[in-house]
């Protein structure tokens, strides 16, 4: 049986800070079983276990790169960390991920079913690996790979081919798998998120930028738009509230006048649940609304629904900035 021993000097290099001696000669062992090809490497952790594992590999340069790996993670104090990340493969993660940190209340419906979106593709690529494996190299391929695709809808013939995929979609995919593993990190299942060393290929237009409109541009909008959106605009901009989340679904009852509060009864973070003060600007948009909404429950009802409430301004968004002259942002 061939074994090979590698010891202190050559695990850690010919660094000269290196100075902790060992009580052994040697830190690990590659060695070969009787009957196999495969090499497999021995060495013991900081708890001072014998720890035995194949290299995965008959090449002997290999096995003995990975059992540096091994004493170098161990000198780190990395080797647990390092061991769960190469038990648990990305599927494994990806579905653990979606489960706890992705689904309600954690977050909105709506995010969750963009992280299950950008999983289908995530788990095609990385799913059958395993998550230690996952390296700056092998994201900038996918980047690279996902850019040249085409979107694939369903006909009744088969799959028809359109144009090619935006690059913010498969940038949403890039923001979903920093975030997956980021959280890997935080459960120390990686070293190091290796999104941190992957660039996104080419320049991404229309993601979502914090827009600051000044009191002039305001005005304009309003004196384009109709008096709902107008009230819409006053509204948000002078008590913050989630358009779409906070203000759309506020029931008439929920709005205190006398004492200038309005309740949020439900919203994206615990401490957005609570009384919010109106100003005198807000007052008025408020009494404006009440107004021209009708009998109904809600301040902004429904044109389609009757008994429900609006969920969307973007069509009379973007009219309005398109009369007012004005480059369209998110509202």
């Amino acid at each position: 049986m061939k074994v090979a021993y590698l010891s202190t000097a050559t695990a850690i290099g010919s660094c000269s800070w290196f100075s902790r001696s060992r009580a052994r000669k040697y830190d690990g062992v590659v060695y070969r079983r009787t009957g196999t090809e495969i090499w497999w490497i021995r060495y013991r952790d900081r708890k001072d276990i014998v720890r035995r594992e194949s290299s995965q590999t008959a090449d002997w340069q290999e096995a003995n790169k990975r059992l540096r790996e091994r004493l170098q993670a161990k000198d780190d104090n990395l080797l647990e960390v390092v061991r769960k990340g190469e038990a648990l493969t990305f599927g494994q993660w990806a579905d653990f991920f979606l489960e706890n940190y992705s689904k309600p209340p954690v977050h909105a419906e709506k995010t969750h079913e963009a992280n299950e979106r950008c999983t289908k593709h995530l788990k095609a690529a990385f799913g059958a690996g395993r998550l230690g494996d996952i390296t700056a190299d092998s994201i900038d391929l996918y980047l690279r790979e996902r850019l040249r695709q085409r979107v694939r809808i369903k006909a009744k013939l088969g799959y028809k081919q359109l144009g090619a995929i935006k690059s913010t979609t498969i940038h949403q995919e890039f923001r979903v798998l920093r975030r997956m593993l980021n959280v890997a990190v935080c459960k120390k299942l990686l070293a190091a998120n290796p999104c941190s060393g992957a660039e996104f290929p080419v320049a991404v237009k229309g993601l979502f930028r914090p827009h600051y409109v000044v009191w002039s541009e305001q005005q304009r909008i309003e004196s384009h738009g109709p008096q709902y959106l107008r009230n819409v605009i006053r509204i948000i901009t002078e008590t913050g509230l989630r358009i779409y989340k906070e203000l759309t679904p506020i029931r008439k009852d929920q709005v205190n006048l006398q004492n200038a509060v309005v309740w949020i009864p439900d919203s994206k973070t615990p401490n957005g649940i609570a009384e919010v003060p109106l100003t005198s600007l807000a007052i008025e948009a408020f009494k404006s609304q009440m107004a021209i909404s009708g009998e109904g429950p809600f301040l902004f009802p429904s044109d389609r629904i009757p008994s429900g409430h609006q969920t969307t301004f973007k069509t009379v968004w973007r009219k309005t900035l398109r009369r007012a002259k004005i480059p369209y942002f998110r509202i």
